[in-house]
C-alpha cells in the first residue's frame, strides 16, 4: 500500500473529510470531525490509526513494524509502518491487514458518536461490504 491507496481508502469511508490541521506535512483524515487515521506527507512510510487498547498491545507484541502511535496517545493509537523492501522492519504487512486496521480505526470512532450519526454511518457502511470489496 502506498500514500495514494492508503489516501483513496480512507476516503472511501462515509462522511470522511480530509485536512492539514497540524501543517503542512500531517494528513488527517476524521469522520464528522473526529480523527480517525493520519499520514505524514513528507516521510510516508507509516500511518497512525486508532485501535482498542488491548488489542493495540497485541499487534506491538505481534509485529515488530507496528509501534505505539507517535505523537499520539500510546493507549489509544498505533504507528503502523507499511514495511516492505524500503522499510527498516522485517515483517511486510498484507494490504488486507492494513486495510482491516483504517477500518477499525474507523469504526471506533463511529462508534462513540451521537446514536443517530452512528445509525447512519453503519448503515452506509454496511452497504460498501468488507473491505476487500471496495
Amino acid at each position: 500500500m502506498d500514500i495514494e491507496s492508503f489516501r483513496d481508502f480512507c476516503l472511501s469511508f462515509p462522511a470522511v473529510t480530509e485536512g492539514l490541521p497540524f501543517g503542512e506535512d500531517t494528513l488527517v483524515f476524521k469522520v464528522e470531525g473526529k480523527m480517525f487515521a493520519l499520514i505524514n506527507l513528507k516521510r510516508p512510510d507509516s500511518f497512525n490509526v486508532k485501535c482498542n487498547p488491548e488489542k493495540a498491545v497485541e499487534l506491538r507484541e505481534k509485529y515488530d513494524c507496528v509501534k505505539a502511535g507517535y505523537h499520539m496517545n500510546k493507549k489509544h493509537w498505533n504507528t503502523v509502518y507499511f514495511g516492505g523492501i524500503y522499510s527498516e522492519f522485517e515483517d511486510a504487512l498484507t494490504e488486507k491487514q492494513l486495510k482491516h486496521w483504517i477500518r477499525h480505526s474507523y469504526e471506533l470512532v463511529i462508534s462513540k458518536l451521537p446514536k443517530k450519526v452512528r445509525t447512519v454511518l453503519h448503515s452506509e457502511l454496511e452497504k460498501m461490504g468488507s473491505e476487500n470489496d471496495h
